[in-house]
């Protein structure tokens, strides 16, 4: 299922919704309200219930076996090369069905409820594009439960126009999937839950944004041994740096960029040497962060020739055990003249992924 996870704004049915919620915050009084009663747990707020086989073999339509409420920040998503700008979600939804190999989640924004006559009532929760999650309530046990739950919550709307009935109905949730009663939980164990989405692998370390710091130079490179290169007959890349010195340090202070945007505006080099040409190749690109790798940009011609240089593209990715991957999918390094007929041309398999190694300075001519 694909999990709805944009983080546009609020649409205009959701604003007034947090419009009448907020007004009706103010109405409270005497007893707590279910929305005072979960705003009572703090900053977060654990929920959860995990079905026994007992259970799901008495409601065969229930296809829900693990399901987990967490209000706080962002459970899922980890740091990578974009500057963070954090989520606008306030809560979170994750279940796994039965046989399924990991959840599948949702983001939302929950505020108090109101009735017809604007009286507090439950706890509504909304998402994107005008869609509701679920309303919430507490029962006398204490226990959130979790009602009128979208059964087609995973299910984005733009991209269910092509399916069959069979078929969507196949990606729902079952019909007996509503009226979860979830136990308060340590919010440990609700992240614990929301980790199982998207495992982190320790081997891969900080991203590079964290490795590499706006002001500091790096060199990272790889020397091709004989014995490589006469079993990958097709590459021609012999040796490769990538290095941002002091000038291109210097490029980045001037240009008074924001240090919480880094490696927004990062200028780097890239030297490399091939079977083809005597001597080495330079190109200068520009870096953004763009999910979980940089996208550089070339940024000037090594001829004359007239092409659209900024088409010439190299992405750079954290490795395990401090290695930089470096990708090249269409011919953005200067192996040949990036303005050449050649260049435009998909690049040899041979050439397209690197794994570099970090090096002293003086390996870059730093």
């Amino acid at each position: 299922m694909a999990a709805v996870r944009g983080l546009a704004g609020i649409g205009a049915g959701a604003a007034l919704w947090l419009a009448l919620a907020a007004s009706a915050s103010g109405q409270q009084s005497g007893k707590a309200s279910d929305w005072q009663a979960l705003e009572a747990g703090g900053a977060e707020a654990c929920f959860g219930r995990v079905y026994d086989k007992a259970h799901l073999k008495a409601h065969p339509n229930q296809k829900v076996q693990r399901i987990f409420f967490y209000r706080g920040g962002d459970p899922v998503s980890h740091p990578n090369e974009e500057p963070s700008s954090g989520s606008s979600y306030d809560s979170y939804l994750t279940t796994t069905e039965r046989g399924a190999k990991k959840p599948d989640w949702v983001g939302a924004w929950c505020r108090a409820g109101v009735d017809e006559d604007g009286n507090p009532q439950g706890i509504h929760c909304g998402m994107e594009c005008d869609r509701t999650l679920a309303s919430l309530r507490f029962d006398t046990k204490g226990r959130l439960v979790v009602e009128k739950l979208d059964r087609y919550v995973y299910l984005d709307p733009s991209e269910t126009a092509e399916l069959e009935e069979e078929q969507y109905e196949k990606l729902a949730l079952g019909t007996d999937d509503d009226g979860f009663a979830l136990e308060r939980r340590p919010a440990a164990e609700c992240k614990a839950e929301f980790a199982k989405v998207d495992p982190i692998d320790p081997a891969l370390g900080d991203p590079l944004r964290l490795r590499l710091k706006p002001d500091q130079p790096f060199c990272y490179g790889r020397d091709y041994t004989a014995a490589h290169l006469a079993s990958n007959p097709e590459q021609v890349t012999k040796t490769i740096r990538v290095f941002r010195g002091p000038s291109e340090l210097a490029s980045y202070a001037a240009a008074g960029r924001d240090l919480d945007n880094w490696p927004n505006g990062a200028d780097i080099m890239v030297s490399v040497a091939t079977r083809k040409a005597s001597g080495t190749s330079m190109q200068s690109y520009s870096c953004d962060g763009e999910g979980d790798q940089w996208r550089c940009v070339a940024t000037t011609k090594t001829s004359d020739a007239d092409c659209g240089i900024s088409s010439r593209e190299i992405y750079l990715r954290r490795g395990a055990k401090g290695t930089m991957m470096l990708s090249n999918p269409a011919n953005g390094l200067p192996l040949i003249d990036l303005c050449s007929a050649e260049a435009a041309e998909a690049t040899a398999s041979d050439d397209r992924i690197y794994r570099l190694e970090p090096m002293q300075p003086a390996e870059c001519g730093l």
